[in-house]
């Protein structure tokens, strides 16, 4: 005997719906988390040596941290070191 005659496939299913809203557009998502840290973070843009941006990339992954934990972190620990 066939089962597919007793099969009853997801899509036959009534759907739920959708209850968290619509979903908000990347550049609103991306304004509203720059707005949200603007009072205590500058925006900050650099053009580096490919071989670099890999180097911290690589130091990112290591500590588990993202590239710009990585980049504050460097700085605070040159600034310690300098002191």
């Amino acid at each position: 005997m066939s089962q597919a005659v007793n099969a009853v496939t997801s899509s036959s299913k009534t759907k739920r719906p959708y209850r968290k809203g619509n979903p908000v557009p990347a550049r609103e998502r991306q304004q509203a988390s720059l707005a949200r840290k603007s009072s205590t973070h500058k925006a900050f843009h650099a053009v580096i040596l490919s071989s670099l941006k890999d180097k911290l990339e690589q130091l990112a992954l290591a500590e588990g941290v993202t590239q710009t934990q990585m980049i504050e972190k460097l700085i605070e620990l040159e600034a310690e070191r300098r002191k």
